[in-house]
């Protein structure tokens, strides 16, 4: 008989598209992360991702020799590629660990595979070339997508991570009636608000105004730094393809949640923005968003929260003012009705509502937030008024970090790079150069840039903005220093740490997989996925306070070495929008414009020393490292890993047998 191939399409693209899922799971850059317990592992530390080619590239070996050890650089082939002597650092203050520089900067020939050991341990294998930022900056930008709320996550965008639309009844809700924790009696109102939209903020189901801010600002800035860097369809969003560049497709999701949150004309508190918005408990862990709640209330305006819709109000009118004009107009009459408000509210601080289901964002200090809404209106609007306003609070211009709340630096940046203003860049590079005080420090064996004060909740997104503001310090100055340093804060989050552990998903051999998240909870059996790749953990914590934590026997423990990957741990390993888009920044920076720089010899000679070749001994005379190429015994070519060997095998395989299947048909 006649045999069409018709009649087994079906089966032959089944089997086509499982081994292209059986490939896509070898892969190693974006894979989901396996349940897998965390056990930190004492070994080599180095980028488990990799490193730019003529990047700065330095390993640390655990050691209580006090002389150099001999250590050897292998490629994926397991040929000797370069030896040479560690140089001894002496103890590392956050970790208490005894440390040793393994410095290969010296080798720059592409590949995969390569793993250093020395002193009978070893790393875990690592690229040099151009490494995966361009695919990190895609996954965390991803990230907020998958954490929309009032939409369904369709299998075509979300992939494994899909399900239901969460809270769409927060179309309509209204406020809060009760005590807060001083006992004063908030009473109801007589308004709804269509608060729909939004990010979830972290790994709860709350939307939170002050946390909101900080994390849109840090996509519309890295936007405004370098729009060319993102472009329509690169996220594959329900947008994509509207001729919009998706980032900020993403970040209007989450605009018009804080446009929502402002207290309409007419009411008492008019233009004051609502601080947040959640229920009554705190959802079951894990558990889906529940489509609707009538349980789910906005909570008391505050100035702060206020102060955040103006500033990105503001930056929004910028940014959609040729876009969208529409847009942009709605916008900057929010962000102007909001100054207004809080300037006629100025110490409206939040209230706290300990015994319900969200977390309370209280801030007591709101100049930070004026500052920053000012800087963000003038350049904005131009208007003069504004800028004498941030002018007389000079002492806002920041010369340190960001948070949610502190904010003064957002400002700074804003006016440093949309502003140009030189007072503005000056403060930028002058904390940069702080940063790199505390990276060279005798005491810093890792290369950290969180200072020994600064482990805490949160403490990786502390090490993502200072990167920031080294980059932004190399942006200014074009001194290599910053950038080199800037390379290292991912160094840090990707393995050379002292938990030899990369903090985000998906990227490393030993990564983030059990974030405390309610859909993430990595429960496949019971329809919870792993994190998809891209997600940051909140780090190590000095002061964890969490049972999962304890239980892990964390209290006590040195604070570099205060976390565990454990879904209950919220204090160590919960995610949030504003420790994510700092992620997507810095990624972002790297792969657009260090890439370029990082991957080719350099120009000219580093004006100042980087970092990882300035610090010295605490405990002995600073030696050279000494780093001797090995000519390789047969031509060297980029390896091929096993997990895309075996998928292949199992493609071919799968097609031979369809083949047959297909042959004995048509012979029978």
């Amino acid at each position: 008989m006649v045999l069409s191939l018709r009649k087994f399409l079906p089966a032959v693209v089944g089997l086509f598209l499982l081994s292209v899922a059986v490939m896509a799971l070898a892969g190693p850059a974006t894979a989901a992360p396996s349940p897998a317990p965390f056990t930190p592992r004492r070994q080599i530390s180095v980028n488990q991702s990799g490193y730019y080619s003529h990047a700065p590239k330095v390993a640390v070996l655990v050691s209580d020799s006090q002389t150099p050890l001999a250590w050897t650089l292998k490629d994926g082939g397991g040929q000797t590629v370069l030896t040479g002597e560690t140089a001894v650092k002496g103890p590392d203050a956050t970790s208490g660990d005894a440390v040793h520089w393994i410095d290969f900067s010296a080798y720059v020939t592409p590949g995969k595979g390569y793993t250093l050991a020395a002193d009978s341990q070893i790393s875990d294998p690592f690229e040099i070339g151009e490494t995966n930022y361009g695919a990190l900056k895609i996954d965390a930008l991803r990230y907020f997508y998958l954490n929309r709320s009032d939409i369904a996550l369709e299998q075509q965008y979300a992939g494994a991570w899909t399900r239901p639309a969460g809270h769409v009844s927060d179309s309509k809700v209204t406020c809060y009636a009760g005590a807060d924790s001083t006992g004063k009696k908030w009473p109801a109102c007589d308004y709804t608000l269509d608060a729909s939209g939004g990010w979830y903020d972290a790994g709860d189901y709350g939307k939170y105004v002050v946390n909101g801010g900080i994390a849109l600002w840090t996509l519309l800035n890295a936007y405004e730094r370098n729009p060319g860097a993102f472009a329509d369809r690169a996220l594959n969003i329900p947008e994509s393809g509207n001729g919009v560049p998706d980032i900020l497709d993403e970040a209007r999701w989450e605009m018009e949640f804080l446009l929502g949150m402002q207290v309409p004309e007419g009411q008492p508190l008019a233009g004051m923005a609502h601080h947040k918005l959640h229920g009554l408990r705190w959802d079951a862990m894990p558990g889906l968003p529940p489509a609707k709640s009538d349980t789910r209330f906005l909570f008391p305006p505050s100035t702060a929260a206020t102060l955040n819709l103006a500033a990105t109000a503001a930056q929004c009118a910028r940014v959609w003012k040729s876009i969208d004009a529409d847009f942009s107009a709605r916008c900057l009459t929010a962000a102007e009705t909001a100054w207004q408000a809080a300037s006629e509210h100025p110490a409206m601080l939040a209230a706290e509502f300990p015994a319900l289901g969200g977390g309370p964002y209280n801030d007591d200090k709101v100049a930070d937030e004026f500052f920053w809404a000012a800087a963000e209106l003038y350049l904005a609007t131009g208007n003069p008024e504004y800028q004498k306003f941030y002018t007389a609070a000079s002492d806002q211009l920041s010369s340190r970090s960001m948070f949610w709340g502190g904010t003064a630096p957002l400002g700074t940046i804003s006016l440093a790079t949309v502003g140009q203003d030189a007072a503005a860049r000056a403060a930028v590079v002058k904390f940069a150069d702080e940063v790199l005080s505390t990276m060279q420090d005798s005491a810093n064996g890792y290369l950290s840039p969180v200072p020994a004060t600064g482990y805490v909740w949160g403490s990786n997104s502390v090490a993502l903005n200072r990167a920031i503001l080294l980059a932004l310090a190399y942006d200014f100055t074009g001194e290599a220093r910053y950038l080199d340093a800037a390379t290292e804060g991912m160094n840090y989050l990707l393995g050379r740490n002292a938990l030899n552990f990369s903090f985000i998903s998906g990227y490393g051999m030993q990564s983030l997989a059990h974030p405390h998240h309610r859909f993430w909870g990595n429960q496949p059996a019971k329809g919870f996925p792993p994190p998809p790749p891209g997600v940051l953990a909140g780090g190590p914590n000095g002061n964890p306070a969490d049972p999962a934590a304890s239980a892990a026997g964390l209290v006590g423990k040195p604070p570099a070495k205060s976390y565990v990957d454990d879904v209950e741990s919220y204090s160590t390993n919960e995610v949030a929008i504003n420790w994510n888009a700092p992620l997507a920044w810095v990624a972002a920076y790297l792969d657009d414009t260090a890439r370029p720089i990082l991957s080719g010899p350099r120009l000219a000679p580093t004006p100042t020393a980087a970092p990882t070749t300035t610090l010295s001994s605490p405990s002995a005379t600073p030696r050279p490292v000494t780093a001797t190429p090995v000519p390789p015994t047969e031509p060297q070519t980029p390896s091929v890993s096993p997990g895309f060997m075996v998928g292949g095998a199992i493609v071919l395989g799968l097609f031979a047998a369809a083949a047959v299947v297909i042959w004995q048909r048509r012979k029978s």
